[in-house]
C-alpha cells in the first residue's frame, strides 16, 4: 500500500465517490480507479460496491477507512516531529473551541510550554463536533471542549470510542477523557446600563441585544444553554468574531454579554461591569481534555493530559497570570458568521 492509494481511498470514504475524489485530489478518476483497483488486488476485497444510495462498503473497507486515516495521520505527525526534532523541538498540537481559546489556553500554554525548552504548542480554534475526527486522524493531540454528556462518560478519566459524526462509516476509535475544569458563565452588563441597577423579570431580558462571542454557534456549550432558557430570539443575538470584542461592547453599555465568572470577577469588584441579578441568569460546565488512548497517544499529549489536572494547571488557566502569546505559535482558524 501506498500513501497516495490510501489517499485516494480515504477520499472515497470521505466524499463519497470517486469522481468526488478525483476532484478534490486534482487527478483524473482514471487514477483514482488505478489505487483502488490495486488495493483490492493486494487485499483479496472489494473494498465497497455501488448501490442506490451510494456506496456500500464491505467490513474489509471499513477497516481500511480507519487505517488510511491513521496512517496518513501517522505520515503527516511523522514529517512535522522529524522537521521538529531536526530543530531541535517536540510539537503538541492542541486543538480548543473558542471560548477555551481566550479565556483559559494562554496561561495554560504559558506554563506547559515553558516546563521545557524544546516544546513547542500550537494551538488551532475548531467547532467541537470536529475534534474526534482530528484526533482520530492525527490532526490533534489533544482537543480541549466543553463536557459531553452520554453512555460512554463513566468518570473523570475515561476511555470510550467517539460518537457518531460525520463520517459514520469509520468503525469507532478509543479516546480518553479527563474533565479537569470546571467553569460557570454569567450575565453581565457595563455599570451605565439599566439592568446594572434594577433586578427584572426572567421573561424581558430576552428583549435587550445579547453580545456574544463565536461560542454561541456550540449547540450543546453553556452559552447555548443561556440562550435557550431565555428564549432570546436571533434578532437580539449579536455574534462577535470574537469573545473579547464582545465582552468590550459589554462594558460600552451596548447590551447582555456573557462571561466565564472567573473572568469577569475583577471587572465586577472595581464596578467596571455588573452582574445581571435574574434568576437562573448561570449556567456551568466541566471543560474536557480529549486524547487517543494510551497506547496511541504521543508522549507529548499523555504528558499534558497529566499536567492539565494539576493545581499549577488550574492556577494558570483561571489568572491567566503572565499569559504571552509570544512562547507559542497558534495557528488559529476562525469561522465569520453573520
Amino acid at each position: 500500500m501506498t500513501p497516495a492509494q490510501l489517499t485516494a481511498f480515504s477520499a472515497i470514504v470521505r466524499l463519497g465517490s470517486a469522481k468526488a475524489a478525483a476532484q478534490e485530489l486534482g487527478v483524473s478518476e482514471a487514477a483514482i480507479s488505478s489505487h483502488t483497483s490495486a488495493l483490492r488486488k493486494e487485499l483479496d476485497d472489494a473494498l465497497y460496491r455501488r448501490s442506490g444510495n451510494g456506496l456500500a462498503f464491505t467490513p474489509g473497507g471499513l477497516r481500511l477507512a480507519t487505517r488510511a486515516v491513521e496512517l496518513l495521520g501517522l505520515q503527516d505527525q511523522t514529517r512535522q516531529e522529524v522537521l521538529a526534532a531536526g530543530q531541535g523541538r517536540r510539537v503538541l498540537r492542541l486543538a480548543t473551541t473558542s471560548l477555551f481559546a481566550e479565556y483559559a489556553a494562554p496561561g495554560l500554554i504559558e506554563l506547559f510550554s515553558t516546563r521545557a525548552d524544546d516544546l513547542q504548542v500550537e494551538m488551532s480554534v475548531h467547532p467541537s463536533d470536529r475534534f474526534d475526527d482530528l484526533l482520530a486522524s492525527r490532526q490533534a493531540d489533544v482537543a480541549i471542549r466543553p463536557n459531553r454528556t452520554g453512555p460512554n462518560r463513566t468518570g473523570p478519566n475515561r476511555t470510550g470510542p467517539n460518537p457518531t459524526g460525520p463520517n459514520r462509516n469509520r468503525p469507532d476509535t478509543e479516546l480518553r477523557h479527563h474533565d479537569f475544569l470546571k467553569y460557570q458563565l454569567i450575565l453581565v452588563v457595563g455599570r451605565g446600563h439599566r439592568l446594572a441597577r434594577d433586578r427584572i423579570e426572567r421573561s424581558t431580558l430576552a428583549t435587550y441585544p445579547w453580545l456574544l462571542g463565536p461560542s454561541a454557534i456550540e449547540v450543546s456549550g453553556a452559552t447555548a444553554a443561556l440562550l435557550r432558557r431565555f428564549q432570546v430570539p436571533e434578532h437580539h443575538q449579536r455574534i462577535f468574531q470574537s469573545h473579547a470584542a464582545a465582552l468590550s461592547e459589554a462594558h460600552s453599555g451596548g447590551g447582555i454579554g456573557v462571561v466565564p465568572e472567573f473572568r469577569a470577577a475583577e471587572a465586577i469588584a472595581n464596578g467596571t461591569l455588573c452582574r445581571v441579578d435574574v434568576g437562573g441568569g448561570a449556567a456551568g460546565g466541566i471543560w474536557t481534555a480529549s486524547s487517543l488512548g494510551a497506547r496511541q497517544a504521543s508522549a507529548v499529549a499523555l504528558e499534558l493530559t497529566r499536567f492539565i489536572t494539576t493545581p499549577r494547571a488550574t492556577q494558570a488557566m483561571l489568572s491567566g497570570s503572565g499569559a504571552n502569546l509570544g512562547h507559542f505559535r497558534p495557528a488559529v482558524h476562525v469561522t465569520l458568521w453573520s
